[in-house]
C-alpha cells in the first residue's frame, strides 16, 4: 500500500509553535480581562417622591360664641306719623274726602345715638379658604328718638268744604324707643392668613315703644254764600288724638360686613358695621347704623 508523505518537518514545527501560543493566550485572557476591565458604576438610587399636601388655612370651622360692645345711631322719620290721627279726627267729612288734611306734615326726622352691648353664637362651614355659616346675635341698647313741633299748620277752604272753612293741625310730638333686638344672619367670608373678612344679611326682630300725638281744630260756617259768616268752632273740636304702644313688635332686615382676626387657634377679635331697616310701624320709619367690636371663642 502506498504511503502518503507528511508535511515537511519545518512546517510541522511552525504549527506546534502556533498551537502553543494560542493555548498560552487562551489561559492568560481571563486574568488580563480582569485586570483591565472598566470599573463598575454603582447604580443611582432614585430619591423617594415627596408628597405634596393640601394648602393649609386657619381653621374657622365649627361652633363659636362671643360678646361685643356697640355704638348705634338711630334715624326715625316722623313725617307721616300724625296722618292717621288727623284722618281719624276728620273721618266722614267732606274736607277730608276732598282735600285730605291728613297729608299735612307737622313733624320731621330725628336721630339719636347710644352705646350698647350684645352677644353672638354661630356655626361655620369651611371649604379651604372659603367660609359660610349662620349666626344668631342679640343687642341691648338705650335708643330714644323724639321730634316735636311747637307750631301748627292751617288750611283755609273757600268755598267751605261742606261746612268746614279751615283746619289747623299741631302742635305735635313723636317719640320712639328701642332697647333690645336680635337677628339671624347668613354670612360668607374669605380667609386671608389669620384674617376672615366677611359679609352678611339677616332678619331682625326687636321690641320698642312709640308714641305720637297732635292737635286738630276746625272752624265751620252755616252760611251758603260769601262771606260765609258767622264762623265758629265745629262741633266736637278741638281734638287731641294720640297713638302709641309699649313693647311693640319690630321686624326688619339687616346687611353688613366685618372682620374676624384669629389671635390664637381658639380666640379671635371682631370688628363690624351693620345697617338695619325696620318695617314701618304706625307710619314711623326706623333705621339703625351700628359699629361693633368684640371678642369670640372658637370650639
Amino acid at each position: 500500500m502506498p504511503t502518503i508523505p507528511g508535511p515537511p518537518q519545518s512546517t510541522a514545527r511552525r504549527l506546534r509553535r502556533i498551537a502553543c501560543a494560542l493555548a498560552i493566550f487562551a489561559a492568560a485572557t481571563p486574568a488580563f480581562a480582569e485586570d483591565f476591565s472598566a470599573p463598575s458604576i454603582p447604580p443611582i438610587e432614585a430619591l423617594p417622591p415627596r408628597p405634596v399636601g393640601p394648602a393649609t388655612f386657619t381653621r374657622w370651622s365649627g361652633f363659636y360664641l362671643g360678646g361685643d360692645f356697640n355704638y348705634t345711631s338711630a334715624h326715625t322719620d316722623f313725617s307721616n306719623a300724625t296722618g292717621p290721627l288727623i284722618a281719624t279726627s276728620l273721618q266722614d267729612t267732606v274736607v277730608e274726602t276732598q282735600y285730605a288734611p291728613s297729608q299735612l306734615q307737622t313733624l320731621g326726622q330725628a336721630s339719636a345715638n347710644a352705646f350698647g352691648y350684645g352677644g353672638f353664637l354661630g356655626y361655620n362651614v369651611q371649604w379651604q379658604d372659603v367660609i359660610t355659616g349662620v349666626e344668631a346675635t342679640y343687642t341691648h341698647t338705650s335708643l330714644s328718638v323724639s321730634s316735636t313741633s311747637s307750631g301748627a299748620v292751617s288750611r283755609m277752604f273757600t268755598p267751605p268744604a261742606g261746612s268746614v272753612t279751615s283746619v289747623t293741625v299741631g302742635p305735635s310730638t313723636g317719640r320712639f324707643d328701642i332697647t333690645d333686638y336680635g337677628e339671624i344672619r347668613g354670612r360668607a367670608g374669605y380667609i386671608v392668613g389669620n384674617l376672615l373678612p366677611y359679609g352678611f344679611v339677616g332678619v331682625v326682630v326687636g321690641m320698642g315703644d312709640y308714641g305720637v300725638s297732635t292737635n286738630v281744630d276746625a272752624t265751620c260756617t252755616n252760611a251758603t254764600s260769601a262771606p260765609y259768616t258767622p264762623v265758629f268752632t265745629c262741633a266736637g273740636f278741638p281734638l287731641a288724638p294720640t297713638a302709641g304702644q309699649n313693647d311693640a313688635l319690630l321686624y326688619g332686615v339687616s346687611v353688613g360686613a366685618g372682620l374676624d382676626w384669629a389671635l390664637t387657634p381658639n380666640l379671635f377679635l371682631r370688628s363690624e358695621l351693620e345697617f338695619i331697616q325696620f318695617a314701618s310701624i304706625s307710619n314711623l320709619s326706623v333705621s339703625l347704623f351700628t359699629g361693633r367690636v368684640g371678642l369670640g371663642f372658637k370650639f
